[in-house]
């Protein structure tokens, strides 16, 4: 891939972190009235894990953050196997495995630029589809 395309496949990924390790409440004001369902965010968790891997690779990202990706992917793909059609505001305070990805993305952040507080990616904009960090989708994405 190009240095454009890796540029903005990290800053996705560090925006997308930067999300999950957010406080709870703070997660629940970013998404606000988003109906943005349980299985979706796994999906996305999952892709960037893999995504974070090829930037490790092209020497893009930290390698020691690559375990922590990692370990997010592994947290995660248990609780994947599962169908999830609730949403995801309803399972971050229950569901503990959001509590165990809140701390691997912590220190992915810590790891990867040293301090895991960071102002939260702004939200998805009117007049159009926008994935959970704010990425424009297309209908074949």
């Amino acid at each position: 891939m190009n240095d454009l395309g890796d540029a903005h496949l990290r800053s996705w990924a560090l925006r997308f972190m930067t999300l999950l390790a957010a406080d709870p409440e703070d997660q629940l004001a970013w998404l606000g009235e988003q109906a943005v369902g349980t299985g979706s965010v796994v999906e996305e968790v999952l892709l960037l894990c893999r995504t974070w891997e090829g930037l490790v690779e092209r020497g893009v990202g930290e390698q020691a953050a690559l375990g922590d990706a990692r370990a997010i992917g592994r947290r995660l793909g248990d609780f994947a196997d599962v169908p999830r059609s609730g949403l995801w505001a309803d399972e971050l305070a229950t569901e503990p495995v959001w509590g165990d990805v809140r701390f691997l993305a912590r220190q992915f952040l810590l790891t990867e630029l040293g301090d895991w507080r960071r102002p939260l990616p702004p939200r998805a904009g009117a007049g159009g589809t926008t994935g959970l960090c704010g990425a424009r989708r297309t209908p074949s994405s």
